[in-house]
């Protein structure tokens, strides 16, 4: 297997990485203090085709694969977790769902705002009682006439409070199960949604994150993504592609804790040397770049199998839970290594330790993956003829 990015993904990882360095890390400390979103920014990610990284071009996209998506976010979430994540909601969750589930008329109309950054989404599954139990849900649409009627209240929603528009689950049966909720496509300007309470949160400050309230909200009816009924199923769908997008976020927030380790150690003194002389501070480094190196082969090992067509429900879950956990052991091993310093808002490891925790919890918490992987792999043993009486001695 080849590891190597060829010369078109390495030109997007340098000129990711640049923009990130120049624009996105020295304004990460206010942003994150005044809980800014920067909307500005995000008009310039849209015009570099960063918001539409894997919608086709015919729709306004750039046109790539999970591979360069995943090379992108990782260069952003280096320098920011929080635009990281705001990036990753935006195409992988709003933008696709549409995309892939869209009608024709729906998809050419609003995908092409989406994806050059003309409007920004949001995806709203979890509710104050269907978080990990996403079939819980209780947010309805009642058809009226041509019209759905939408009543309820999300949690968490990124880009609640600054998006234009929104995918959001409904239950449309009463039927107590997966197969009575449906997936809607709201803009923001329908009568009746918008945001609630502002979260006040730990990490990923600068990404917008609030509830949305649904309040006999009218919309066409041809604004039912796919089939009544398959919006629980088309969900699972694109958090598969979306736990890679999460993936990627928490190997940026790891890599960018350790390159701000290595750095701070070959300059902080102690004792008369450079603490990166010291071994107790090389074997933190060492088994931090070995971690954050793992992680990023799980990473895109999961995109390439996802570039194929492929399932990748395993390899996107392995990926998350490895990747979210790597952060948050490399953003406190980072801390460590700068001392007192590193407990500061004057370096940025204590924003990446805050912002790591998060990936251990959106778009699945590490114990739904550590099932989701259980239970794939049990599956994938079924043509092998393993029968259920061997499987219980």
């Amino acid at each position: 297997m080849d590891f190597e990015l060829n010369q078109d993904q390495l030109s997007i990882r340098d000129m990711v990485r640049d923009l990130a360095r120049s624009e996105i890390a020295p304004n990460g400390i206010d942003w994150d203090e005044r809980q800014h979103f920067p909307k500005e920014l995000f008009t310039q990610l849209g015009e570099l085709g960063l918001l539409g990284v894997v919608i086709p071009e015919e729709y306004g996209g750039a046109g790539l694969g999970y591979v360069e998506y995943a090379v992108i976010l990782e260069e952003i979430s280096a320098a920011d977790g929080g635009v990281g994540l705001g990036v990753a909601a935006h195409n992988s969750l709003c933008t696709n769902h549409l995309y892939q589930f869209g009608s024709e008329a729906l998809k050419r109309e609003f995908v092409p705002k989406l994806a050059s950054g003309q409007w920004i989404g949001a995806w709203a599954l979890t509710e104050p009682e269907a978080g990990s139990d996403a079939g819980g849900t209780r947010t309805t649409a009642v058809r009226d006439g041509n019209e759905w009627v939408l009543n309820g209240s999300k949690t968490f929603i990124t880009h609640a409070t600054v998006g234009d528009c929104v995918v959001a689950v409904a239950r449309t049966s009463r039927e107590d199960d997966h197969h009575g909720i449906s997936a809607f496509f709201i803009p923001f300007d329908r009568p009746g949604v918008g945001p609630g309470k502002k979260e006040n949160k730990l990490g990923m400050r600068c990404s917008d994150t609030s509830s949305l309230v649904f309040e006999n909200c009218r919309i066409p009816a041809d604004y039912l993504l796919g089939e009544e009924g398959d919006g629980f199923v088309q969900a699972m769908k694109i958090l598969d592609g979306g736990r890679i997008s999460i993936a990627a976020l928490a190997l940026g927030i790891a890599r960018g804790a350790l390159d701000a380790a290595l750095e701070y150690s070959t300059v902080r003194e102690q004792f008369g040397r450079k603490i990166s002389s010291f071994q107790a501070i090389q074997h933190k480094l060492a088994n931090m770049a070995t971690e954050v190196e793992a992680a990023r082969l799980l990473v895109m090992k999961a995109a390439v199998t996802k570039d194929r067509g492929e399932n990748s429900t395993l390899e996107s879950a392995m990926a998350k839970v490895y990747a979210s956990e790597v952060a948050v052991r490399t953003a406190e091993e980072a801390i460590q290594i700068h001392g007192g310093y590193g407990y500061t808002k004057d370096y940025p490891v204590e924003r990446a330790w805050r912002d790591s925790k998060l990936c251990t919890i959106g778009e699945g918490t590490s114990e739904v993956q550590r099932l989701v992987i259980a239970r794939e792999l049990l599956r994938r043993m079924a043509p092998f003829g393993v029968s259920k009486d061997a499987a219980k001695s």
